[in-house]
């Protein structure tokens, strides 16, 4: 299984979430991230960082150890429009990992429920752990 991960489930995993045992999982073949995605991973792993009162460089190399795959908008580039065109008014943030997702035409995760209005395969955390068999 490919998925393209959503800003929340990578934030949950840097943070010790379940999202790790999904990103762990070797029916998970691989992981894809919009670039942007990660920068947004990375400005809120400091936010949290001084929130929680954390080391901030131990959570931002919890987040570039984390196996993803980035993908620059220029690989998607050609999927943006019609992302735009299904999430764009509801969460432009949304855009690039739909769009990523619809040009690789994999699932996305995220506990997002914006998604659910986006016509894509999605899952969120929970539904992947059962689809996995990784709950107890």
């Amino acid at each position: 299984m490919k998925l393209a991960a959503d800003a929340n489930v990578l934030l949950a995993a840097v943070l010790g979430g379940r999202s790790r045992l999904i990103l762990a999982s070797p029916r998970v073949e691989q992981v894809f991230t919009a670039e942007p995605v990660l920068a947004e991973v990375r400005e809120y792993t400091t936010v949290l960082a001084r929130k929680k009162r954390l080391p901030e460089d131990l959570l931002l190399l919890a987040v570039t150890s984390l196996p993803v795959t980035i993908v620059e908008p220029a690989e998607y580039a050609g999927s943006v429009a019609e992302a735009r065109r299904r999430i764009g008014r509801r969460d432009p943030d949304d855009v690039p990992i739909l769009a990523l997702a619809l040009e690789f035409d994999i699932p996305v995760w995220s506990n997002d429920k914006d998604f659910q209005e986006a016509s894509i395969p999605w899952f969120t955390t929970e539904d992947l752990l059962r689809k996995l068999g990784l709950l107890r």
